[in-house]
C-alpha cells in the first residue's frame, strides 16, 4: 500500500536530531548498532536499532553522515537516554556526542509525487542535499516517503518551496499503521521486544554480515535457529480503538497484545501459528469489545 493523497509534509515532533561527530564515529557506531555504518554516508541513510546485550530493544533511528557527523533521530523523549548509554562506551574513541533537537527537525514528506519533489530515488535509503539539510528515501521502506533532517529555520519554506504542502501528521500515522510498519516504543517495549517478532529484519534494520555489535549474538541465534513464535501483525479493528496493551483473543484464548493504533487500523503482537490461521480463515480476533482482521505486510517475504 502506498501514500494516497497530493504531496505533503508533516514534522515529526516525537523525534529529536543527535550527532556523532569525529574521526572514529563510523566505527564507534559499527560495534553498537545493528546496521553496518560502512555502508552510511551522505548519498545513503541506514535504518538501525541500539539493543541491550541480551538483543532486545533499545532504540531505533534512522541515519545519514552529514558534514563530518552521523545524524540520528531517537525518540524525543528518550533521546536523552541513548546519549547517556553512547556515552558509557565512548572510552577513548575520538568523537562527540550532541543533541541537536533545538536547532535541527525531524519531517516526513508522504503523497503521490513526494520523492520525485525531493529529487529522490523510490530506492530505500537514497539521499540527497535539501533545504541545509537531508532529505533520504525512508531506508525501511520506500512506500512511507521519504524522511528529512533539516534546519528549524526555515524548514517550512524549503519544503513548501518543493511544492509540499502541510499534512496532519496523523495522516502519516495512519500510512505507517495501514502499512504494518512499528515506532519505536509506540510499538517495541524496552528490553523486551525481540527485533525479528517485530518484523525488523525486513524493514532492513538488520546487517547479518557486518561482525560483532550489542546483542548480535542472540539476534542472529533467534533466526539461524528458527525461534520465532510470535510476530507484529498490521489488524483491521470493527468497533471502537482498544488501548495499547489490550489482550487479543482467539475463542478466548489471549495470543497476543495491541501496540499503537489510529482510525480502524492498529498494530498487534500475535502468536504466528493462530494469527495465520485467523488470516487464512477469515476469521476474528477480539480485543475488548471490538474485532481484529490480522494480514501479513505485503514487504515481508521473510519464511
Amino acid at each position: 500500500m502506498m501514500a494516497t493523497g497530493a504531496a505533503g509534509y508533516a514534522v515529526l515532533e516525537h523525534r529529536g536530531v543527535v550527532a556523532v561527530s569525529g574521526e572514529d564515529r563510523a566505527a564507534f557506531l559499527q560495534g553498537l548498532v545493528s546496521n553496518d555504518m560502512l555502508r552510511v554516508n551522505e548519498s545513503r541513510a541506514a535504518y538501525a536499532l541500539f539493543l541491550t546485550p541480551q538483543g532486545k530493544f533499545l532504540h531505533d533511528f534512522t541515519m545519514v553522515d552529514s558534514g563530518g557527523a552521523l545524524l540520528l533521530d531517537p525518540e524525543t523523549e528518550r533521546r536523552a537516554d541513548l546519549l547517556r548509554r553512547l556515552k558509557m562506551y565512548k572510552l577513548r574513541s575520538k568523537i562527540a556526542l550532541e543533541d541537536r533537537a533545538d536547532r535541527m527537525r525531524v519531517a516526513v514528506a508522504f503523497g503521490t509525487g513526494a520523492l520525485e519533489a525531493l529529487g529522490l530515488q523510490a530506492e530505500a535509503g537514497a539521499a540527497v542535499g535539501f533545504g541545509g539539510g537531508l532529505a533520504f528515501t525512508d531506508p525501511r521502506l520506500p512506500g512511507l516517503g521519504a524522511r528529512l533532517f533539516l534546519p528549524a529555520d526555515g524548514l517550512e519554506a524549503a519544503l513548501e518551496g518543493a511544492g509540499l504542502t502541510r499534512r496532519d501528521g496523523a495522516e502519516y500515522d495512519r500510512l505507517r499503521l495501514s502499512l504494518g510498519v512499528p515506532d519505536g516504543s509506540r510499538d517495541l517495549v524496552p528490553e523486551k521486544s525481540i527485533p525479528l517478532e517485530n518484523r525488523l529484519d525486513a524493514l532492513n534494520a538488520i546487517s547479518w554480515d557486518k561482525g560483532c555489535y550489542m546483542g548480535q549474538e542472540l539476534t542472529a541465534r533467534t533466526k539461524y535457529r528458527a525461534l520465532i513464535r510470535k510476530k507484529l501483525f498490521p489488524v483491521t479493528i470493527d468497533g471502537p480503538l482498544p488501548e495499547a496493551g489490550t489482550p487479543v483473543t482467539l475463542d478466548g484464548k489471549e495470543i497476543g497484545e495491541l501496540r499503537s493504533g489510529r482510525d480502524g487500523v492498529a498494530l498487534a503482537l500475535l502468536r504466528l501459528e493462530e494469527a495465520n490461521r485467523a488470516a487464512e480463515a477469515g476469521l476474528s480476533l477480539k480485543a475488548g469489545d471490538s474485532g481484529l482482521s490480522p494480514r501479513t505486510p505485503e514487504w515481508d517475504t521473510t519464511p
